[in-house]
């Protein structure tokens, strides 16, 4: 990875990428999910065999994908014999001229409840993903009916990253008004206006790259969300080329000019594995210490530290909590957590069941938050 580095800060892309698909040469490809999930589950200590590679999750166009490592196309599942509560439909949003395919989760109305605006959760997925892969890996369309939630899962073009990456990393996509964050705003926008959703309570997540861009978009449309989750993600500003992006990725890098205020100022929650060998953890730290300086802008803030004793895989988790109860900030770290989605389940890529459940943590923790009228 050195020497790919090395070579691209060259100007020699194509020698980088030959050099990069070389040594992808001798990797295994990973095995379908339902292969994985006993092993996981019997020896959740045991080297993740279905995490991939750190090259398969940067987001950069010059980097194609390769049929050797690629995931293998999941089989189609068996017609459902029960009844799945809740309407899971394919739509299209057009945002810059461009046509996004979009899966929304619309849950029935819970029985003997009056139906009023309902919260509104965007969840981004992460590099070799898409949006019905995540929905199973992550399992929150199942609290989302619980919690009568609608979930929207953008999905990324292929024609604007073959890898099916957000841009976290380009400058296109790091300002309001236009890119991919001007697309996932607006989305949001319109899911409230069009399926009853709740506009004080619009959330944005996302894994890995989905986090890092989950990270942009809060902190540009802190007047479209009221909180943001990041799992196994880096914080905005952390990238600006193919080039910083690796670096960020090896290790949080120190950021130059202003330090994020709007992002900052939204509750945050974030979650990452010490064994990530994709995204450094130090990333994950590095959100929360920023989230930290802009949070005591406006107060102190209580820390408690607490053993979390949910799944096979220790967690601390850290919160940050204002007078008067209010938890601003959570951070778990799942020790020896890979990059996965911790908790997820196994009918999905990138995700650990052996760790605490970060979609009931992320969820339990939106629904406390409210952003405060305009």
């Amino acid at each position: 990875m050195t020497d790919a580095t090395r070579l691209t800060r060259q100007g020699k892309l194509a020698e980088a990428t030959r050099l990069i698909q070389r040594a992808l040469q001798g990797l295994r490809a990973p095995k379908p999910a339902t292969e994985q999930a006993e092993p996981r589950a019997a020896n959740p200590a045991a080297p993740m065999a279905h995490v991939l590679p750190e090259v398969e999750d940067v987001a950069f166009r010059e980097l194609p994908a390769q049929p050797d490592i690629a995931r293998p196309e999941p089989e189609p599942a068996p017609a459902d014999t029960v009844h799945r509560p809740g309407a899971f439909d394919s739509h299209v949003f057009i945002s810059g001229g461009k046509s996004y395919n979009y899966r929304l989760f619309t849950p029935d109305a819970a029985a003997g409840t009056a139906q009023g605006p309902r919260p509104v959760l965007v969840l981004l997925h992460g590099c070799k993903q898409d949006a019905a892969d995540f929905a199973a890996g992550t399992a929150m369309n199942v609290l989302a009916q619980e919690q009568q939630c609608i979930v929207v899962y953008p999905e990324q073009l292929r024609s604007a990253n073959q890898m099916g990456c957000w841009n976290w990393f380009e400058p296109a996509h790091q300002r309001r008004g236009s890119g991919e964050p001007e697309m996932i705003a607006s989305l949001a926008r319109q899911v409230v206006e069009q399926h009853g959703g709740d506009a004080g309570r619009v959330y944005v997540a996302g894994l890995s790259a989905g986090g890092a861009m989950a990270t942009i978009v809060a902190q540009l449309y802190p007047d479209v969300f009221a909180a943001v989750g990041v799992h196994s993600g880096l914080g905005p500003g952390s990238a600006n080329d193919v080039v910083s992006a690796f670096a960020a990725m090896r290790k949080a890098q120190r950021k130059t000019g202003a330090p994020r205020q709007a992002a900052a100022a939204l509750p945050t929650i974030v979650f990452h594995g010490s064994a990530d060998k994709t995204v450094h953890p130090s990333n994950g730290s590095q959100i929360v210490q920023e989230t930290v300086a802009a949070l005591k802008s406006g107060g102190e803030l209580k820390r408690v530290l607490t053993k979390s004793t949910e799944g096979d895989r220790a967690a601390m988790r850290t919160s940050y909590s204002r007078d008067d109860g209010t938890v601003m900030l959570e951070y778990w770290e799942v020790a020896a957590g890979p990059h996965a989605w911790s908790g997820g389940d196994a009918a999905g890529s990138y995700t650990d069941p052996s760790g605490p459940s970060a979609s009931a943590a992320m969820l339990r923790f939106f629904l406390r938050h409210r952003r405060p009228a305009s």
